[in-house]
């Protein structure tokens, strides 16, 4: 029966239908087949129960803060500065991108939203210093995903939600890995460039007097990573709390660089309301859908099926990693995480692996999905900010590298479990 479902589940998104209609068809189907349609009939409790889940204030708060920090100004700054840090190395700008990326993801907890606020910060300088575009875009593509790895993380958020683990102990555990995969990243720029050094354009001017005079265009950016994550881990504010904390610490930043007017207001809270109900709508039917798959059984006969396989951990484990990477290239990476991690989570635990680790390892596999086509989103996202125009293809293949230092970063979590679990464990 699980094949079935994710049969249709394919078909249905391959046919275009929106995800949460997808997810509500098929709970509605599943329920009239196995349960005379019972369960629909209290979909309007159940989903006002979920939806008020103080977690998930967190969401619309998170989105806010990295509405704010666009539309202070702060991402370009910042991007100059780390250009003047960076650009030394093989490669030039596309470590800034990399770094940019990073820096921002601490601040906006969307993978889109870093590769589109980067993007369009970075593409003018694709021309200005003549960089080989399709690594140049595949380069933003690949650090936009951090932004739902490195804390604050929306997916993890939903992760821990949906799991019942602790969202804290996520945030941690994905400190590590986040700068690991920056730095192999990095690697495959430098490694790239060695080998063609007519990629790595021209490098900007510096000095090391305009790398001292850029510094404090790095510190807004650091100092809301310390108030959201900081104020988490010292005890004082929940994950809710502490993204509300960070919006307001956003707006200090945007009166402090002059850039704080109704109109950006009304701007960011448009853009807030449009992502927060996209997601809100998918969420809720999908924790609906979970609800249905496990009262007809369905997560259960999964576990009986595997454990009748006599596969050991480890086999089932790389079965899981190959499976997430084909879904990730037919499916939205937040339809993959709602729809397979509930049914798939409880098997996990049953394996004996942590869930505190899988929610990091399955956070880089959803990662892998953002740059894969064809529905990688970033891939559509960079894309977009290209005003010259160009092939899609382009991006594509430049982000192929980065796709590949993804999937040997989930060796290295499988191989060293440690690199996730280390900082809780110290920690908790």
């Amino acid at each position: 029966m699980a094949g079935w479902i994710v049969v249709a589940l394919m078909v249905l998104v391959v046919a275009a239908v929106p995800v949460a209609a997808v997810l509500g068809i098929l709970s509605m189907g599943l329920d009239q087949i196995y349960m005379n349609g019972r369960l629909s009939r209290a979909m309007g409790e159940f989903v006002w129960d979920k939806q008020k889940e103080f977690i998930l204030v967190a969401i619309p708060m998170f989105i806010l803060l990295g509405e704010i920090m666009l539309r202070a100004g702060v991402a370009r700054r910042m991007y100059n500065a780390v250009a003047q840090w960076l650009s030394w190395l093989p490669g030039g700008l596309m470590h800034a991108n990399i770094g940019s990326c990073a820096i921002f993801a601490a601040s906006s907890g969307s993978s889109v939203a870093t590769a589109a606020t980067v993007g369009t910060v970075a593409y003018p300088e694709i021309q200005k210093y003549r960089y080989h575009e399709g690594l140049f875009l595949g380069s933003l593509a690949a650090g936009g995903t951090l932004g739902i790895l490195i804390p604050p993380s929306i997916n993890l958020i939903i992760y821990g939600l949906i799991t019942d683990t602790s969202v804290p102990e996520l945030y941690m555990a994905g400190i590590i890995p986040g700068l690991i995969l920056s730095g192999l990243f990095i690697l495959i720029i430098v490694v790239a460039c060695m080998f063609r050094p007519e990629w790595s354009g021209d490098k900007p001017a510096t000095s090391w007097a305009d790398r001292i005079r850029v510094l404090p265009d790095l510190l807004p950016p650091i100092l809301l990573f310390g108030v959201v994550v900081g104020s988490i881990y010292a005890g004082i504010a929940t994950p809710t709390e502490a993204a509300s904390i960070g919006v307001v610490f956003a707006l200090i930043l945007a009166a402090w660089k002059r850039s704080l007017s109704f109109k950006m207001l009304r701007e960011a809270f448009e853009g807030t309301m449009r992502t927060t109900a996209m997601i809100m709508l998918i969420i809720l039917a999908a924790v609906f859908l979970n609800f249905i798959l496990g009262f007809i059984g369905v997560t259960q006969a999964l576990i009986q099926f595997i454990s009748d396989l006599g596969w050991t951990p480890l086999q089932t484990m790389i079965a899981l990693v190959i499976f997430y990477l084909i879904l990730g290239m037919f499916m939205e990476t937040l339809s993959m995480l709602l729809t397979t991690v509930p049914v798939v989570f409880p098997l996990i635990i049953s394996l004996g692996y942590d869930p505190v680790w899988f929610g990091i390892l399955i956070t880089v596999l959803m990662e892998t999905a953002l740059i894969t086509p064809p529905i990688g989103v970033n891939l559509y996202v960079v894309q977009g900010i290209r005003l010259r125009g160009g092939r899609f293809n382009d991006v594509a293949w430049g982000a192929l590298p980065f796709v590949l230092m993804m999937i040997a970063m989930v060796a290295l979590l499988i191989a060293f479990p440690q690199i996730a679990l280390y900082l809780p464990q110290q920690v908790y």
